[in-house]
């Protein structure tokens, strides 16, 4: 019905003459009419557009010319409403706005997420670093219990003691082999001497000759020493500060274990000594929880060290056995002068040798 209303005042047409005089009364009443109707529809299509927002009809009046003929100049008057313009924030911007504040609010749920379990995290570790804290000050003074297994602590204090004397075995080896090889340097350097003045010295050629012959022997001799030496320092230090340190770093995690166990079964046995409301019933039985899990892993880490500690013992008698025999064969045969047997020894123990200037690179790499 609002249509055919619109549709109606869309043709009604205003008479206007030349000197701008009105027509007659019939005319003025119906240009009243009309523009009363307009202001009406005009006010409606406001109220729409406040309540269902876009796709309002454009509203207007048009005037025809002189006479009331269609044919003259129409004037149309705008009202300023259009159902085809949609209002800010409808429309694709409304959905790619809607999408993004949705992403960066997925965004901020998952930073909160993450804070919220760090914050976590840190309180627990808190929490477990006071607890171990107070059970290590008890322990020290004398006023907290701590859980004892005295084989296997005598166990860890035999392979402490033998990792000491082990390390100064490498150190005083290594020392050995520093000093034996400036040793070897120098008769190297002192064989060439002689083999330079046996040529300018024609009178001392064959006294010359035979030193630098000597010096040359010992100077091999001493560089095969030297690898059947240089592989029992590599060998001794594989044991002390890999295989022994290994044992070592799992020993470390059985006494943090047993520091943990014994702080929270301290603290469920204070728990124990309290009042048994509902509160204090739940505290119990939390307690009770983390002192069955971290007495599970006291335990596993437990059973973990004396294996390794048994397969540390195996190891070390096989490797040392080995690296001892090496050790007093080359040296016996070294200063022995037997060539000879100073080979097969590196050769029973499968030691290969590098040939000399094997340590320096090609003329080609140097470019």
């Amino acid at each position: 019905m609002t249509d055919s209303i619109m549709s109606k005042a869309a043709t009604m047409e205003i008479p206007i003459n030349s000197n701008g005089d009105t027509g007659t009364l019939a005319e003025d009443d119906s240009l009243e009419q009309a523009t009363k109707l307009q202001w009406s529809l005009a006010e409606k299509d406001l109220q729409q557009v406040m309540v269902s927002g876009p796709n309002l009809n454009e509203t207007s009046i048009v005037s025809g010319g002189y006479g009331g003929t269609t044919e003259g100049p129409a004037v149309r008057y705008n009202t300023g409403f259009n159902r085809h313009i949609p209002l800010t924030g409808i429309g694709p911007g409304m959905h790619h706005s809607s999408s993004s504040s949705s992403s960066s609010m997925a965004g901020e749920e998952a930073t909160r997420g993450v804070a919220v379990e760090k914050l976590e995290s840190v309180k627990k570790w808190s929490l477990n670093t006071y607890k171990c804290t107070k059970q290590m000050i008890s322990e020290r003074f004398g006023r907290g219990s701590r859980t004892v297994d005295l084989e296997l602590e005598a166990q860890i204090e035999v392979l402490r003691d033998t990792k000491r004397k082990y390390e100064n075995v490498l150190r005083l080896a290594r020392a050995l082999t520093t000093h034996f090889y400036n040793m070897v340097q120098t008769q190297h350097a002192l064989g060439d001497t002689f083999a330079d003045l046996s040529q300018k010295s024609p009178e001392l050629r064959d006294e010359f000759g035979y030193n630098a012959e000597t010096q040359k022997l010992l100077c091999k001799n001493g560089e095969t020493l030297l690898g059947a030496i240089n592989f029992f320092v590599s060998s001794i230090n594989t044991l002390v500060n890999k295989t022994m340190e290994d044992s070592l770093m799992t020993i470390k995690m059985f006494e943090n274990a047993r520091l943990e166990f014994d702080a929270y079964r301290s603290d469920l046995e204070e728990l124990g000594l309290g009042p048994r409301d509902a509160v204090a019933i739940a505290r119990i039985e939390a307690a009770q929880a983390q002192y069955q899990i971290h007495k599970d892993k006291y335990e596993r880490l437990r059973s973990d060290v004396t294996i390794k500690l048994k397969f540390l013992e195996e190891n070390k008698v096989k490797v040392m056995h080995k690296q001892l025999l090496l050790f007093h064969n080359a040296i016996s045969a070294y200063f022995a002068g037997n060539q000879q047997q100073l080979e097969q020894t590196l050769q029973q123990f499968s030691i290969k040798l590098k040939p000399p200037g094997a340590d320096k690179p090609s003329w080609l790499e140097e470019q």
